[in-house]
């Protein structure tokens, strides 16, 4: 073993005893099988000539539909003693209304029954941006019906696993749906209308209020929301009124419509231009703001922008196209960096906690995602990422930091469990602890994951 045993350790010894530790995935990221399931977004989307960066597509992506007892026995013996999964919406209804597949429920069945078996809490998230193709058709998260085919999903699903799994979140990441999908394109739908971008925003977080609802009136117990949250640093004096707009445009619109503040007024004149914000209504303010049992926290880097053009590289998700309303900024991530070239700073997951929990206070807090990805070097004796190891302790450490500061903050989620597929990036992009060949499904413990497994399983 190749780990520093005496590390993790120290660090599992500041975990409560209540602290939920675990690791998360995605329906269209691992499943495969889409031939089984009705077509999403993503799949039309992959199947467009270069939108893929290595032309994968969902399959047989991590095959896991044909290995779940055998994944779920790899995630027990890490020590974790919850497991945050998506469902694939398309699954359990091929056109996202109406007839429900019993198939599909199956599938989710057997994961939620064999994480109880194993000892872990189920966390299921309902939309991790996989919106069925048939509801795209009838204009996706811009149709002022979009609300309704949600909340139908969520009680049916609800509904359906209410006795067993009492900890669910209505979406995952809405801000990139909106933004990497409509004003950048590089997600799917891959439009660039930065108009559009906006009110996906709006009528996204208008679902997540109506989807609270009906998983409540299911009879789930907690039911939450997942959103990337940052800390944003301008770099230059001059820079830092664009860089509250930048604020408010990944932050500070998604916890003020929670909050029931609405939208921020500089974020409604900064984007006077493209919108006038006519498609919010007082009723769909009030559904947004529809009250969370908790709220997760995804988090990678921080956000760091200057006032002059500099060349840093390609840094996936980060430009201007992604922010409606800014420009003449440079994003300029600091070394260390990962392959995303995404920038390696610990302190920004604790600024942004302790953040959050000012801007929403009473909100439990959970960390959903975190984690990064590198170009892992295979040798016979192993896959020693340290740099993963070094990301994962640092940051780890800076959410115990926010704990020990007041937040309330209920637990942790490495992503991602497996190398998988990496959205635009494909597989050239590997997050995970656990390595998965594409060509033939063998899965491979990095050293990540033995530490990971050491700080879990020594926690209290």
């Amino acid at each position: 073993m190749s780990i520093d045993v005496t590390q993790a350790q120290e660090i599992s010894s500041r975990i409560p005893a209540d602290f939920t530790l675990g690791v998360a995935t995605s329906s269209w990221q691992i499943e495969g099988s889409s031939h089984i399931r009705g077509r999403s977004i993503w799949d039309d989307f992959a199947q467009t000539p270069g939108k893929i960066l290595d032309g994968a597509t969902a399959d047989p992506a991590c095959d896991h539909l044909n290995n779940i007892p055998g994944d779920l026995d790899l995630i027990q013996g890490l020590g974790a003693n919850a497991y945050r999964f998506s469902l694939s919406w398309p699954r359990v209804m091929h056109e996202g209304v109406g007839k429900v597949s019993p198939a599909g429920l199956d599938v989710y069945d057997r994961i939620v029954d064999g994480a109880l078996e194993r000892g872990l809490a189920a966390f299921a998230t309902l939309y991790h941006w996989d919106l069925p193709s048939a509801l795209q058709d009838k204009g996706g998260w811009l149709s002022p019906d979009s609300h309704r085919w949600f909340a139908d999903y969520a009680h049916l699903v609800g509904e359906h696993f209410a006795d067993r799994v009492d900890t669910m979140a209505t979406l995952n990441e809405p801000w990139v749906s909106a933004f990497l999908g409509y004003a950048a394109g590089v997600h799917a739908p891959g439009e660039h209308d930065p108009a559009a971008s906006l009110e996906v925003f709006y009528r996204l977080m208008v679902a997540s209020g109506h989807g609270i609802q009906a998983l409540r009136s299911a009879g789930v117990r907690n039911p939450g929301l997942g959103l990337n949250l940052t800390t944003i640093i301008a770099e230059d004096d001059d820079i830092e009124p664009t860089a509250s707009i930048i604020d408010g445009l990944q932050n500070r619109m998604f916890l003020d419509l929670l909050a029931g503040r609405g939208i921020p007024e500089d974020i409604q004149e900064a984007t006077s231009s493209i919108t006038d914000w006519s498609f919010v209504s007082s009723e769909g303010l009030a559904m947004a703001a529809e009250p969370l049992s908790w709220l997760g926290i995804n988090y990678y880097t921080p956000t760091r922008v200057a006032s002059v053009a500099r060349d840093a590289g390609k840094i996936v998700g980060q430009d201007t196209s992604v922010y409606p309303g800014v420009s003449n900024v440079s994003f300029v991530p600091r070394s260390p960096r990962t392959a995303m070239g995404w920038e390696i700073h610990a302190q920004s997951l604790t600024a942004t906690l302790v953040d959050t929990s000012q801007r929403l206070p009473g909100i439990p807090l959970y960390v959903t995602e975190n984690g990064a990805a590198f170009d892992d070097v295979v040798s016979e004796d192993g896959i020693h990422d340290n740099n993963r190891i070094d990301y994962y302790a640092s940051h780890i450490s800076a959410a115990l930091d926010a704990l020990e500061l007041g937040v309330d903050l209920r637990g942790y989620f490495a992503w991602s469990l497996f190398d998988n597929l990496e959205w635009a990036e494909g597989w050239t992009k590997r997050f995970g602890i656990i390595r998965v060949e594409a060509e033939n499904q063998e899965r491979t413990l990095k050293d990540s994951a033995l530490f990971l497994r050491e700080m879990y399983s020594s926690a209290p």
